[in-house]
């Protein structure tokens, strides 16, 4: 690979965190799983990717998400929101607010349509973060700011509004491979030198169970290798408990379950990012660069519904935003000018397929929902599920 070298602090840094994850490699016998790997790469406290300061969004980051890119996505965004709250109740929760930016635009965007919620909870592990959400409210929101507030962990109880705008791919996952031998989840060990490798073990418990079960209604030959996540269905069932009205709007990169374990992705899906370049390899630089997987989807509605949640809607990005009129938003802006340049460019990475139109889908979970949601009014996709 052909990638940026980092400085020298930063590679002071991921040896830090490579050393803590030689440690537990040794005293787990030599193994760990992708799953507890992956977790400490990006939330080992002081020391993972998302909780050690160093910048991620923007241009002098990793990746350019969709809010980084043009406030039309979120001023989108805030229609079908403000649908939800008037259907729920007046709040809404981000979970993984990343630079604060969505959270600014929907907001200003609900001020403007007279809907906005009395407080706009975030829920977010970096403490960097948090700290960058607050600078950018204060400067693009600060009448508002009274409505922000932070939250360390899901409330017992809610009803309103929940966003996860690519929140689900940056959840820990197990890697499995289907073997002539059987199923086996592949984990990290170490070789002579000390280096980080892939190894292998018999899958065992819920992972097994799930590995079968996927095997079985997708075909899979021997030799396939994915990834399943264990912790995003975790995280998706909470809500059949914490939800008491309401909806999720889940925004991010995969597909339904015959497509996630397609014969095309017989590797999986899992990529990093660093610097802006795209490649398979989650040891480099531990610490120092985004490691995700896709979504199933098929897997989150199933653990949605057997905590007693409905599916509201499912749709590509594209179909979803257009549905939410971000058309009418771009047309709010003066014709020709430099502004307008830049959004028109951005909406067409939004909605195009080859962009991230058609990658991208928006999934919307919920109880106590009775109207139609906008944002699925035409082209929803949940059959595919």
């Amino acid at each position: 690979m052909n990638l940026p070298l980092p400085t020298p602090d930063a590679q002071a840094h991921s040896q830090c965190l490579s050393a803590e994850l030689h440690r537990e490699i040794v005293a787990g016998g030599g193994w760990l799983s992708f799953a507890r790997f992956m977790e400490q790469l990006l939330y080992a406290p002081g020391l993972g990717y998302y909780t050690a300061g160093a910048r991620k969004f923007g241009a002098a980051g990793d990746f350019v998400t969709a809010p980084g890119m043009t406030a039309l996505f979120g001023q989108s965004l805030a229609r079908q929101v403000a649908q939800v709250m008037a259907q729920a109740a007046p709040a809404v929760l981000e979970v993984g607010a990343g630079s604060g930016r969505l959270a600014a635009d929907i907001l200003l965007e609900l001020e403007r349509l007279e809907a906005l919620p009395e407080t706009y909870w975030i829920l977010d592990l970096s403490a960097d973060l948090r700290q960058r959400q607050h600078q950018t409210l204060a400067a693009e929101v600060p009448h508002l700011l009274s409505r922000v507030s932070w939250l360390d962990t899901l409330p017992e109880a809610f009803a309103g509004v929940v966003i996860g705008n690519e929140l689900l791919d940056a959840m820990p996952a197990e890697i499995v491979a289907w073997r002539e031998a059987g199923i086996f989840e592949r984990g990290v060990g170490l070789d002579a030198a000390g280096n980080f490798v892939w190894a292998e073990r018999p899958a065992g418990g819920a992972l097994l169970a799930a590995a079968r079960e996927i095997g079985e209604q997708c075909c899979l030959p021997p030799g396939f290798e994915s990834e399943i996540s264990l912790a995003s269905r975790a995280w998706m069932a909470e809500w059949g408990h914490r939800l008491r009205c309401g909806a999720l709007l889940l925004i991010d990169y995969g597909f339904p379950r015959r497509e996630f374990y397609h014969q095309q992705r017989a590797r999986g899906t899992l990529m990093c990012h660093y610097r802006h370049h795209a490649h398979p390899d989650p040891f480099y630089w531990p610490g120092l660069q985004d490691v995700t997987v896709h979504v199933d989807f098929t897997a989150i509605i199933a653990a949605a519904h057997a905590a007693g949640l409905e599916l509201l809607g499912y749709a590509n990005q594209g179909q979803f935003l257009l549905n939410c009129g971000i058309l009418d938003q771009l047309a709010r802006l003066p014709l020709g000018t430099a502004d307008y340049i830049r959004a028109t460019s951005a909406v067409g990475k939004l909605l195009m397929p080859h962009e991230m139109g058609e990658l991208f889908k928006v999934i919307a979970i919920g109880r106590g929902i009775d109207q139609a949601l906008c944002g699925f009014s035409s082209g929803d996709q949940s059959r595919r599920l």
